[in-house]
């Protein structure tokens, strides 16, 4: 594998152990060039999935792309960085399962939206702010006066 640092091609697995939830293998590599070290993810990928964006470009399925935007609504919120991958891997599980090769951003946004509901109310409410293109402050009001209402009912 290519080093991150000075581009040379050979580095070593220093060390390999599964992820805490077991979706992919962490390997700790070093560097035969500069020596540096630095960790690779290898994961299970069932199959190409192309994502539909609404305006009809055409993506290849990004997880990572997927995970940042988990954790951008997360930051500086009391979630544990486990439960991102975990809800992360559970998507993507769900998008390669669903026996299409190409997938709405829609729907992958409604996938998202459905776990930061059960995952946290701030970040569920910073997530739709984006994904439903709330422009006024009411529209955030109305948005998290709806949740709230919600949880006090379930």
């Amino acid at each position: 594998m290519r080093c991150p640092f000075c581009a040379h091609d050979d580095s070593q697995v220093k060390d390999s152990r599964p992820t805490d939830d077991g979706a992919a293998i962490r390997r700790r590599r070093q560097c035969e060039g500069c020596g540096a070290r630095f960790t690779t993810f290898e994961r299970i990928q069932l199959r190409e999935m192309t994502v539909v964006k609404s305006d009809g470009r055409r993506e290849v399925f990004d997880r990572s792309k997927l995970e940042r935007s988990i954790s951008v609504a997360c930051r500086k919120r009391p979630v544990d960085p486990a439960r991102i991958e975990r809800l992360a891997t559970a998507i993507q599980r769900q998008i390669e399962t669903s026996g299409d090769s190409e997938i709405p951003a829609a729907s992958v946004g409604g996938m998202v939206m459905d776990g930061l509901k059960a995952l946290d109310s701030v970040a569920y409410i910073r997530f739709a702010s984006v994904y439903k293109d709330f422009r006024e402050a009411k529209d955030f009001e109305d948005f998290a006066g709806a949740v709230s209402e919600a949880g006090r009912d379930g």
